[in-house]
């Protein structure tokens, strides 16, 4: 069924927004009632990369940014099928307004602090309780169209709701147009314009070089058996989406002393929970939308004695007075099959004989990086066709086309840190007898220099000193 939004739309209609990574961007009268609302205006104050701004400056892009760019790539990628299969496949503007709304609100129900606030604070206060954004987002896009009373297709917005949630396709085989599914949360093999447009902003924002290139892939796309496909000649571009995922997630999203900061933002969070009930306002929209990064600013600036702990630990990141490094060990991967998370505990249970951490004084981190299927190539999800004219798809093996790949595709390093700098010394030598006492030997990757240590001993000895007025 179409509705009235299908008629053609007039130039002086569209609203013309200037990206720093796709150019010129245009957005129908029908997106503009979805973008001009308080719930989609809040993702100006969401950054994309949660707090890794505290560590490379530039990357203070948010979600509004990343979300304007996927319906834009959306829109390419439907258009672009649409061309060469349109009439062959179908496609009709309900496909691609629906494709592009998809592509415009995946992202509307995210929390503050990009990733850290759905893996790391919630499963410390739901216990065992699921949550998800991409379950909020279709929460909130029916709270948006109720409170804002949209006109829109009800079988349009049920479709988009669906895309947004696709990383199941088992649960859409009976659907037609399934391709259709494969452009914004692909579940299939896992490329989608999502991630073409945040590899590409956060590589530009972080000031890294970014080698990928998803023009060449979506020029590309070919629609085969409902699925789409790719070149079998594009191989090694595809790989390289995935590698240059992981690179980012090593470098950037996982950098040691973003992590630092994210875990004493989690345990500020932990302590504020009572106060200020972060948690409740997960489940309802009209809630919701007001929970953004301006928390850690609210948590700071105020002057309840309720939050005095939360407080001095946002004062500490301000302050650069971080949780300290202490080493990294990156898991054997014989290991990795039955690698159970290793804990405060752990590490505190290992100390040796004189020393008398406790468990508040040791944060661990478990940093888990994979090319999007854990220690499976991701490429062997993906079928391939031979050129244009092939209606014939296929999967590729490693061994076909090049001795060059990695053999293993997954990574699970463990970091340590020292809550209080004058025990980093004990903190570090209970890692490394754990390290002994579990795989049998020790990885220190890169401990922090002494140079570094005693500088940041003497800093805190000295803002331990009071005033001399």
């Amino acid at each position: 069924m179409e509705n009235k939004d299908n008629a053609p739309v007039k130039r002086s209609e569209l609203k013309h927004v200037h990206d720093n990574v796709h150019g010129n961007i245009f957005l129908d009268p029908i997106f503009l009632k979805f973008v001009d609302t308080e719930e989609f205006q809040r993702l100006r104050e969401l950054k994309q990369l949660g707090l890794t701004h505290m560590v490379y400056p530039g990357a203070v892009h948010t979600r509004f940014e990343h979300s304007l760019g996927v319906y834009w790539l959306a829109g390419k990628a439907i258009d672009i099928i649409k061309k060469y299969q349109g009439v062959e496949l179908g496609i009709e503007p309900f496909d691609v307004k629906t494709v592009k709304l998809a592509g415009l609100l995946h992202d509307v129900g995210h929390g503050p602090f990009s990733h850290m606030f759905e893996r790391g604070f919630l499963p410390k206060v739901l216990n065992g309780d699921k949550w998800s954004h991409e379950e909020m987002s279709v929460k909130m896009i029916d709270h948006m169209v109720d409170e804002h009373h949209i006109d829109i297709d009800s079988e349009l917005l049920k479709k988009v709701k669906v895309m947004i949630t696709a990383s199941d396709h088992s649960t859409q085989k009976a659907k037609e147009k399934m391709f259709l599914y494969d452009i914004v949360a692909n579940g299939r093999s896992e490329i989608d314009v999502d991630k073409f447009d945040y590899i590409v902003r956060d590589s530009r924002a972080c000031g890294l070089g970014c080698n990928f290139q998803p023009e060449r892939l979506m020029e590309s796309m070919k629609v085969v058996d409902d699925e789409i496909c790719y070149r079998a000649k594009d191989y090694l571009t595809i790989h390289k989406l995935f590698s240059t995922r992981a690179d980012l997630h090593r470098t950037v999203y996982t950098h040691a002393k973003v992590q630092a900061i994210e875990l004493m933002v989690i345990e500020a969070m932990l302590k504020a929970n009572p106060h200020l009930d972060i948690k409740s306002s997960i489940h309802q929209p009209s809630e919701f939308w007001k929970l953004d990064d301006s928390l850690l600013k609210k948590i700071e600036t105020s002057s309840g004695q309720e939050l005095k702990e939360s407080r001095d630990l946002i004062r500490r990141i301000r302050r650069r007075d971080i949780y300290q490094f202490c080493n990294e060990f990156s898991v054997p991967k014989e290991k990795l099959e039955h690698f159970k998370d290793i804990t405060s505990q752990d590490i505190v249970c290992s100390q040796l004989d004189g020393t008398s951490l406790k468990e508040d004084d040791v944060a661990v981190s478990i940093v888990k990086i994979d090319l999007t299927h854990g220690s499976k190539n991701p490429v062997g999800r993906i079928n391939f066709f031979a050129d244009y004219e092939s209606n014939d798809k296929f999967p590729i093996s490693d061994e076909g086309i090049s001795h060059l790949l990695p053999v293993f595709n997954k990574d699970v390093i463990v970091r340590v840190y020292s809550k209080k700098p004058e025990l980093v010394d004990a903190v570090s030598a209970a890692f490394e007898n754990y390290q002994l006492k579990i795989f049998g030997r020790t990885t220190q990757v890169h401990r922090t220099p002494e140079k570094k240590r005693r500088r940041t001993l003497s800093f805190a000895n000295l803002s331990q000193r009071p005033l001399q007025l």
